[in-house]
């Protein structure tokens, strides 16, 4: 099955602009009263609950939902300005970011009524965190090869097995999970995967947090031995949750975070420099800003084909591509113009500090939300190449 690639014109209307300008002034006074640092990308606290309640209160989370669920039913284009202008100022959005992104949709789209009156509204509010449960032990981002297995009991499933790299799992309230609820056929090795709610806090649940080169704990281990799930917590299409997993991706493989991750070291290379940089400065910094341009005009062109209400699957498979591998290679071609600071540049000792964080912890940006690897084979299956 091919499909034609599309990144759509899409400039962003007025009223973006206007809320940019509000998004700013909120995050000037939150960094003011002390909240966060945005020099300091490696800082540990990253899970600040009452910087999320307040993002709430200004109605920014879960910002295009049904008000009826606690959302605003504002477009997916002013959604993008208040992650673009949170992910460049590295706001702690740890808390909310997964379940505004990616969790809430599913559950709009899957869950129960009883549900959805329940926690989306908690989401909206900045109350509850969302955890994914895809990759597993010896599978990476091979989401079709997961083992572990939903088993039928009376009123539920029982949960037994492991996932891995699961980001903020040690803080969630919820995960959103693939199990296998049958094996795999011949003809489909993607059958018999089903998507369910996971509430983190319930017996059967161990996390183990994996330690990174940064020093931070990010990622963990999730062990399930018999923890039961009800059934009213089954999202979806029994044993087809891969195709529930496929369009979830669309999610979160197309933001502005895809590709500014590491952004913090231009902006400081930029001030280091100066406003009369020299011409290898001015050249390379240039060039990183037409790459940086070009990847956010094709990440916004997917935000509006998600507005659309279309699934651009292999355009946000290519903007991950593309934008994880920048991010990646940012901060050693800022470190090659970096040497040619002049010594007196007041802020070399943070930028330095900031690249040796960002260098450490760049090579898991082309692991989280699927590897290079599988990414390219999604984007050459979608064009018909394989």
């Amino acid at each position: 099955m091919t499909a034609a690639l599309r990144f759509d014109p899409i400039r962003l209307p007025e009223k973006c602009e206007q809320l940019r300008k509000e998004v700013r002034a909120f995050l000037a006074e939150e960094a003011a009263r002390g909240t966060f640092d945005a020099s300091k990308p490696n800082r540990e606290d990253t899970d600040v609950p009452e910087f999320c309640r307040r993002v709430g209160e200004r109605g920014w989370i879960g910002m295009t939902w049904p008000k009826k669920y606690g959302g605003q039913e504002r477009s997916f284009l002013e959604r993008y300005v208040v992650t673009e202008e949170m992910r460049v100022a590295n706001a702690p959005t740890r808390r909310f970011f997964v379940a505004d992104r990616q969790s809430g949709p599913v559950l709009l789209k899957y869950a129960p009524e009883h549900i959805k009156m329940d926690i989306l509204p908690r989401i909206c509010k900045g109350e509850v965190c969302f955890a994914i449960g895809m990759s597993e032990p010896n599978s990476g981002s091979d989401l079709f090869a997961a083992k572990t297995r939903a088993t039928k009991t009376d009123g539920g499933y029982l949960i037994n097995g492991t996932k891995i790299w699961t980001s903020s799992a040690h803080i969630a309230d919820y995960m959103i999970a693939i199990f296998r609820t049958s094996p795999p056929t011949k003809e489909n090795r993607r059958h018999g995967l089903t998507q369910f709610l996971v509430k983190m806090k319930e017996p059967g649940i161990k996390v183990n947090p994996i330690g990174q080169i940064t020093g931070q704990y990010e990622f963990n281990e999730v062990v399930f031995t018999d923890h039961f799930i009800p059934d009213d917590h089954v999202l979806g299409e029994v044993d087809g949750a891969w195709k529930q997993a496929t369009s979830e991706l669309a999610y979160e493989r197309s933001g502005p975070e895809r590709f500014l991750e590491t952004y913090y070291v231009l902006t400081e290379l930029v001030r280091a420099v100066g406003p009369n940089p020299d011409t290898r400065s001015a050249e390379g910094i240039g060039r990183l800003v037409a790459q940086l341009h070009t990847m956010r005009r094709m990440s916004v062109s997917v935000a509006g084909m998600l507005q659309a209400g279309k699934e651009p699957v292999v355009e946000a498979s290519i903007v991950k591509d593309i934008g994880t591998v920048w991010e990646q290679q940012l901060p050693h071609r800022v470190r090659d113009l970096a040497a040619f600071v002049d010594e007196t540049a007041t802020n070399r000792e943070t930028l330095q500090r900031q690249l040796d964080f960002a260098i450490k912890t760049a090579p898991k940006l082309t692991i989280q939300g699927g590897t290079t690897e599988v990414l390219r084979g999604i984007i050459a299956r979608g064009l018909g190449l394989r």
